[in-house]
């Protein structure tokens, strides 16, 4: 199966941006201190592949417009990700005190502070930042994105789900506290999101709050994270299709990602040429981040990636290394990351620096 045309997500056109990129073994966007993000005029000749909302059977020759450049260099990516992370960590730790009752609390703790790189809430404050609004606007949707995004990881460990024992290093939430604790635990940080964004958000207009709810509540429900996770249980023991997998991920993973910039774009004032940029720039980053996860989970140890290795291989479940082979994976990968960088032309360079680096970040993270 050939990879070839990327199309929108939702109607929007997708076109390819690399003709020379993958996962290990090519260049990557801002490798070396002083690189440039360059995007370089290429042609491409698609072929035919299964048709989704993102891979079309159809046959294309695109040209790209003029090259451009973007000095991104100067922007110190590994210092801004540990201050916003930090910041995040702090309003979380005061978000979920240790108080009564004890055991739930303790619960809700052990996996929302367990570590990892807030990619989900950093990505909340870079929107908000990019369209003109500030970290104090976006804390509190940037903690909620978070606290969903860890419902959903204890959810999904259960042993009526995917039944993993390790998650960012640790025992899972159900191992340390029992199954019917951390299904309390999980329903307590799902309700204790929307109760804090509506309750601690400030400086931003009301119906730009509802606005963001909405989108949130959307990623999470039956068309959302939901929907992903009933057909991706739904297909267990059965042979899936592109199309199929694709539906998985898209809103499995790619959702509450897509979610957590389009909220922050809302509540920092975007417009509404500038949300939806951002919002095509979030989907193809959102599939993205399950792509690489299916490659790290078939390239990666255990102890690499902090939950257990090889247990889609062992359960044979559809992945895109298994439909698409490796190498096309990587190569769809790249596909990916540079679309979104597409979206970002719109914006100032400066500004848009932590997006360009996250998306880097999440094509080349090692676990």
């Amino acid at each position: 199966m050939s990879m070839a045309f990327l199309a929108s997500i939702s109607g929007h056109e997708v076109s390819f941006l690399l003709k020379n990129t993958t996962l290990n073994g090519f260049q990557k966007h801002t490798k070396q201190p002083h690189s440039y993000l360059k995007l370089g005029p290429v042609r491409i000749q698609a072929t035919h592949v299964t048709h989704s909302s993102l891979v079309q059977s159809v046959k294309v020759e695109e040209s790209m417009t003029k090259p451009e450049s973007y000095l991104v260099s100067s922007f110190q990516f590994e210092e801004y990700m540990k201050t916003k992370a930090k910041h995040v960590n702090k309003a979380l730790d005061e978000v979920v005190p240790l108080q009564e009752p004890v055991r739930i609390h303790e619960a809700m703790r052990y996996s929302l502070l367990a570590g990892g790189k807030r990619v989900r809430p950093v990505l909340c404050i870079a929107s908000c930042e990019l369209v003109g609004g500030d970290e104090l606007q976006a804390i509190p949707m940037a903690c909620a994105v978070e606290m969903i995004h860890t419902m959903s990881l204890i959810h999904d460990d259960l042993p009526c789900m995917d039944n993993d024992d390790l998650r960012r290093g640790k025992p899972t939430n159900h191992k340390a506290f029992g199954e019917e604790v951390a299904i309390l635990a999980g329903d307590a940080l799902l309700s204790l999101a929307f109760e804090h964004v509506a309750a601690r958000t400030v400086h931003v207009s009301s119906d730009r709050v509802v606005r963001a709810i909405a989108e949130l509540g959307s990623s999470v429900g039956s068309e959302g994270l939901v929907a992903g996770q009933i057909v991706d249980i739904c297909s267990e023991g059965k042979q899936v299709n592109l199309r199929e997998l694709e539906y998985i991920h898209v809103h499995k993973t790619a959702k509450l990602l897509e979610a957590s910039v389009v909220c922050g774009a809302i509540m920092g004032g975007g417009n509404v040429s500038e949300v939806e940029r951002m919002r095509k720039y979030a989907r193809c980053i959102g599939l993205l981040f399950q792509v690489v996860d299916d490659i790290l989970d078939v390239t990666k140890s255990s102890e690499e990636l902090g939950k257990t290795a090889g247990k889609d291989l062992a359960s044979d479940k559809a992945t895109y290394p298994k439909l698409m082979g490796l190498d096309k994976a990587k190569k769809f990968a790249g596909e990916l990351m540079d679309k979104a960088m597409k979206e970002l032309e719109y914006f100032d360079a400066s500004k848009a620096a932590p997006l360009y680096h996250l998306a880097n970040y999440i094509a080349y993270r090692q676990n």
